[in-house]
């Protein structure tokens, strides 16, 4: 079955991801829309830009009329809504753009979806498909280290970002309860890979190891996140939106716990075996951590409980986070060019807070 599917987002680092392993995989056909912020890159996506089975559109999911539009000419059987302000640090600077873009943004495209789908005649509305792509944010903080996220643990999110995107989760469900349009929801853990903008923690501390820059660690980095290789994300999101049951919500996590700390001297640690530095008296990137003042509201732990996609759709990350690293400092270390080029000035790499102090321990 040749699918028809629009996917909002499609430039940044998941949505490009998502839309090479379609078109590398399958028969289907990609819209991209995307409004090419910041975090944009068409660069990410130019393995496959020639494909005939893909094309791309620059716009705003806020455009009410060009969302009519595309649905009316593309006439897609799947969204994959990913488009969203995805950065913490900067929802605390600057919460607007996050409204504007997850929660009203989200609005318009279920209402573009919404109109769409009630032209269509049975078969069609039995076929389409609105698959919102959000995060594990959405549910706070786990203080016991033993408990974990499911699909039914209550919503608590910690900042603008978060709170953004239970929102635009909430928005998503109740128009499947109220309209009845056929809705899923997947919420991950972090991601990490090939492409991702600098502003999140594994490509910042990459590219500030290679050029003898701080390494900054929020607080003590005692923080722990479960991490997840894109790919394995990409995969699992496809696998959700074809073969997951309408209505339902997956949570997709990589088994991947560490800490902050334990992430940075892992990529210290892999770059000092793949690329020793030269400028750094102990010959160890280890050397550049810094620690700086943790930023507000920041949450303890995240981890994801994912047995249900395990369960019931059987996916697994192929991914560990060994692996998954290994593959990632390898990718920066043979695409300079790739982020050179997106580091003209206008992004310099701040991270909320002040240095406090610098680590006086060593990497394994």
């Amino acid at each position: 079955m040749k699918r028809k599917i629009l996917i909002s987002g499609g430039a940044g680092f998941i949505g490009s991801a998502v839309i090479r392993r379609i078109i590398n995989n399958s028969s289907d056909y990609v819209l991209n829309l995307d409004k090419l912020t910041y975090a944009g890159n068409l660069e990410s996506l130019s393995s496959i830009c020639n494909s005939r089975r893909y094309k791309f559109i620059e716009g705003d999911i806020c455009d009410k009329k060009l969302l009519r539009r595309i649905f009316s000419e593309f006439k897609p059987t799947i969204v994959m809504h990913l488009a969203a302000e995805s950065h913490v640090d900067r929802s605390i600077d600057g919460p607007e753009d996050f409204i504007n873009s997850n929660i009203h943004g989200t609005f318009r495209m279920l209402e573009a979806a919404r109109n769409y789908w009630t032209t269509l005649n049975t078969n069609s509305q039995n076929i389409f498909c609105f698959h919102h792509i959000s995060t594990d944010e959405v549910y706070g903080s786990l203080e016991n280290n033993t408990d974990f996220f499911t699909e039914t643990t209550s919503y608590n999110p910690s900042s603008p970002y978060s709170a953004s995107k239970a929102s635009s989760d909430h928005l998503v469900r109740s128009w499947g309860r109220t309209y009845g349009l056929p809705i899923l929801v997947t919420n991950c853990s972090n991601n990490y890979g090939p492409y991702q903008f600098p502003e999140k923690l594994i490509p910042l501390i990459i590219i500030n190891a290679l050029e003898g820059k701080p390494l900054p660690i929020y607080g003590d980095g005692s923080q722990i996140r479960d991490w997840l290789y894109v790919d394995d994300h990409a995969e699992a999101l496809y696998k959700v939106v074809t073969e997951g049951k309408v209505g339902e919500t997956y949570n997709i996590g990589g088994h991947n716990e560490k800490t902050n700390f334990e992430v940075v001297k892992t990529i210290c640690n892999i770059l000092d075996r793949l690329c020793p530095p030269l400028n750094i008296s102990d010959n160890s990137y280890f050397d550049l951590i810094e620690f700086v003042i943790d930023r507000p509201g920041h949450d303890k732990r995240y981890a994801i409980d994912a047995s249900k996609i395990q369960r019931e759709l059987k996916w697994m990350p192929h991914e560990t986070f060994e692996s998954g690293m290994e593959k990632t400092v390898k990718w920066y270390l043979d695409n300079k060019i790739w982020f050179s080029n997106i580091l003209d000035g206008t992004y310099q790499r701040n991270r909320i807070g002040l240095l406090t102090q610098k680590t006086s321990q060593k990497g394994e």
